[in-house]
């Protein structure tokens, strides 16, 4: 038997991919919001394709806000703009 392939929507464009092709963004139990890149952090997470692209239209679009049903600082967004710089692949 075939193994399932998990599926999540980005929060920027809003395509379906597989999960270890797109980064999770993870809102901890305390408020903290980072990129969580071992996909094991505990908390609310969302998913962003790995591109500047889809990061920005998750800022522009506030797909992180409504994921996690709070405000986003403007300091969790400069973190995650600096661990994107290192990843970019598309």
């Amino acid at each position: 038997m075939a193994k399932k392939i998990t599926l999540r929507a980005c929060v920027g464009c809003g395509e379906m991919k597989d999960k270890k092709s797109l980064v999770r963004i993870v809102k901890t139990p305390e408020g903290e919001i980072f990129p969580d890149t071992t996909g094991r952090a505990n908390g609310r997470g969302a998913y962003i394709c790995k591109n500047s692209d889809c990061l920005a239209k998750a800022f522009k679009n506030k797909g992180l806000e409504r994921s996690f049903k709070s405000s986003v600082s403007e300091e969790a967004y400069n973190r995650i703009r600096e661990e994107f710089a290192g990843i970019d692949t598309e």
